[in-house]
């Protein structure tokens, strides 16, 4: 499964209440409404920068800790992120987003800066920052979870072939 996108880069420690703040949370039902406010706290300008369906986010460490808001990853999705790039996630958050169909790569991201092209295979555990020319493994990901993706998430797998994937 090949991914292709342009970074947005942000820190270490990214909380589920920086991604989607609990002051929108309770008063927005509309996932899609909700996605015009992703990251606004820590960049207001964040949702300009997403080019929908090529535009990658690129982070620190534990990205998705705190609240384990499960819209958090959903409001990602929504707003056209194609996937998460970071040195580690929370677990929660981690185990969510696959459930819905987010691509979550573990890999060494201090190479990677704003705005650069990549290019992540996930077969390979692979990440090319065609901007520099350099290549950086990546945590592989089980064939299950790459299925789970593939069908976008976990209810949609469920609907198609009427079981889990097998792991």
């Amino acid at each position: 499964m090949l991914i292709e996108g342009r970074s947005i880069k942000l820190g270490d420690n990214i909380n589920t209440d920086f991604i989607i703040s609990g002051r929108y949370k309770f008063s927005i039902t509309d996932m899609k409404e909700l996605a015009k406010h992703i990251m606004e706290d820590i960049d207001p300008g964040f949702p300009s920068k997403i080019i929908p369906g090529k535009s990658v986010i690129v982070a620190g460490s534990n990205f998705g800790m705190g609240s384990s808001r499960e819209q958090a990853p959903l409001v990602i999705k929504e707003a056209g992120i194609t996937a998460v790039l970071a040195k580690s996630f929370a677990r929660i958050f981690f185990r969510n987003a696959f459930n819905i169909g987010l691509a979550l790569v573990e890999t060494d991201t201090d190479k990677i800066e704003e705005n650069d092209s990549l290019s992540i295979n996930l077969d390979e555990g692979l990440v090319r920052n065609l901007s520099k020319n350099i290549s950086l493994k990546a945590k592989p990901l089980p064939g299950f979870m790459q299925e789970l993706l593939r069908e976008g998430g976990i209810v949609n797998y469920f609907k198609k072939y009427k079981k889990l994937p097998e792991v």
